[in-house]
C-alpha cells in the first residue's frame, strides 16, 4: 500500500491560504487507509503530496511517518503523485503575496513612454571587499531564486543587487512594451546608476544569461566581468528549425500553466531528472500567479518575453565580448526554448550543452569553462556548494 503522513504543525494552521491548504491537505490524509480499493489509496497518497508541499509554506517544521505498509516505498510513492498536485497559494501578478528574502527596493522610471518600477534586492556585505555583482535572472526565476547565492556572495564581502526586470516577478507588467535584451540592458543600467554603481561584475543564469551579455556588449567599460550560468541562446532556435510562434500563440500556451506542468519540465531539464522538496518554493511562486487574480496579464507578458527570447538571439556577436568571463555550465541541461513543439528531427539536434559550452568557450576570447557533469539547467540550486565554491573561485580571479 501507499504511505500516509501526519504532520505537526509549531502553530494552528489557519492563518493564510497556504496554512488553509495545509489543514485540508493533511485533515484528509488522516482518512481510514485500510482496505482501500487502489483508486482511493492513489487519491490519498496524491494529498499526502500536497500535503508535504503546503505544509512547507505554512511554516510546518516536522513531519512524522504514520504508516509504512510494504509495497510502495514514500519516496517513490511521493515522486510519482506530486507531479499531479496543482494545490497552493495564489498571489497577485506582481507577486503580492509572496515574501522574499531580503527587504524589497523600488526603481521608478518611465520607459516607452509607460512609467513602470523595477523591484530589486540590495544587499550589503557586513565587511565589504569594494565590489558589486549583479545577479540577472532567468525565464522562470526570480531576484528571490538567488537566494543562496546572495548569502554566499555578502558573506564573501560582496554587494550584490538583485532585480526584477520589468514583465518578471515583482516588477511591472504592462500592457504593451517592446521587450528587448537592449531594453532591460537598459533598464538595468539605470538602476545601477541610480545607484551610484559604475563598475559591476554581472551574473546571468538562463534567459539572464542572454541579457548578461547583451550588458556586456552594450557596457563593456562598465562590466568587470561576465558570469554565464547556463544561459539560453546559445544557439539560434529558429535558425535550426523551431517552429515560429505568434504572441497570440505564446499567450494561449502560458495561459495552461499549473504547478504540474512546470514541477514535470523543471525536473527535467533545471535538476537533471532529480527533484527535491527545497525546489518546490520556486514552483508555487510561478504557479502561484496563474492562480491569482492578474492571471491574463502575467500570461501575456510572458508571451512578449518569450517572443523577444526566440527572435533576438546574441549567439553571432559572442566573438566581441571583450571582458573577462566564466562560463558555469550544468552538462544535463537539456533546455530549447520550443524544443517540445519541434518536429523529432530538430529536438534531436537542440539544447545539447556539453557542445554549446565548448562552442561558446571557444567563441567568446579568453573565457573560463567549467563544467558541472551531473547537473542540469540549475546548478546553483541543484548543488550550491560546487557552484559557489566555482563562482568564487571565478571571481577571485579578477581584480
Amino acid at each position: 500500500m501507499p504511505f500516509c503522513v501526519v504532520l505537526a504543525a509549531r502553530e494552528p494552521v489557519a492563518q493564510s491560504p497556504a496554512s488553509a491548504l495545509c489543514h485540508f491537505a493533511c485533515h484528509r490524509t488522516l482518512a481510514p487507509m485500510t482496505s482501500m480499493p487502489q483508486t482511493r489509496l492513489r487519491r490519498v497518497s496524491r494529498y499526502c503530496a500536497a500535503a508535504l508541499r503546503a505544509c512547507a509554506f505554512a511554516g510546518v517544521t516536522s513531519l512524522v511517518p504514520l504508516i509504512a505498509l510494504s509495497g510502495v516505498a514514500p519516496s517513490a510513492a511521493h515522486a510519482a503523485d506530486s507531479a499531479d498536485s496543482n494545490a497552493g497559494p495564489a498571489y497577485g501578478p506582481e507577486l503580492q503575496g509572496f515574501d522574499y528574502p531580503y527587504p524589497v527596493n523600488r526603481f521608478d522610471f518611465t520607459s516607452q513612454r509607460t512609467p513602470l518600477h523595477m523591484v530589486y534586492l540590495d544587499v550589503k556585505p557586513a565587511q565589504p571587499n569594494g565590489r558589486t555583482v549583479v545577479l540577472l535572472h532567468g525565464k522562470n526565476f526570480c531576484a528571490a531564486t538567488w537566494r543562496e547565492t546572495i548569502d554566499v556572495l555578502s558573506g564573501a564581502g560582496y554587494r550584490v543587487i538583485a532585480p526584477d526586470q520589468i514583465g518578471f516577478c515583482k516588477s511591472s507588467k504592462p500592457a504593451q512594451y517592446q521587450y528587448s535584451f537592449q531594453q532591460l540592458a537598459n533598464n538595468t543600467h539605470a538602476l545601477l546608476a541610480s545607484l551610484g554603481i559604475t563598475r559591476a561584475t554581472i551574473v546571468g543564469h538562463s534567459t539572464g544569461g542572454m541579457l548578461a551579455a547583451r550588458y556586456a556588449l552594450m557596457y563593456p567599460e562598465e562590466t568587470q566581468q561576465l558570469v554565464l550560468v547556463n544561459p539560453i541562446g546559445l544557439e539560434d532556435w529558429k535558425a535550426l528549425g523551431v517552429p515560429s510562434k505568434t504572441v497570440d500563440e505564446w499567450y494561449e500556451r502560458d495561459l495552461r500553466t499549473s504547478a504540474p506542468s512546470i514541477r514535470r519540465y523543471e525536473q527535467a531539464t533545471y535538476y537533471a531528472g532529480q527533484w527535491n522538496e527545497r525546489y518546490e518554493p520556486w514552483v508555487q511562486m510561478l504557479a502561484g500567479m496563474y492562480r491569482g487574480p492578474g492571471k491574463r496579464i502575467v500570461a501575456w507578458n510572458s508571451a512578449l518575453l518569450y517572443d523577444m527570447i526566440y527572435t533576438q538571439p546574441v549567439v553571432y556577436e559572442f566573438g566581441q565580448i571583450r571582458v573577462p568571463t566564466w562560463l558555469l555550465i550544468g552538462d544535463k541541461d537539456t533546455t530549447a526554448i520550443g524544443k517540445d513543439f519541434s518536429p523529432p528531427e530538430v529536438q534531436a539536434r537542440i539544447g545539447h550543452y556539453p557542445a554549446l559550452a565548448k562552442a561558446t568557450h571557444a567563441a567568446i576570447p579568453g573565457s573560463t569553462l567549467v563544467e558541472f557533469p551531473e547537473l542540469g539547467h540549475a546548478p546553483q540550486m541543484q548543488d550550491p556548494v560546487a557552484f559557489h565554491k566555482a563562482l568564487l573561485e571565478g571571481l577571485a580571479a579578477v581584480r
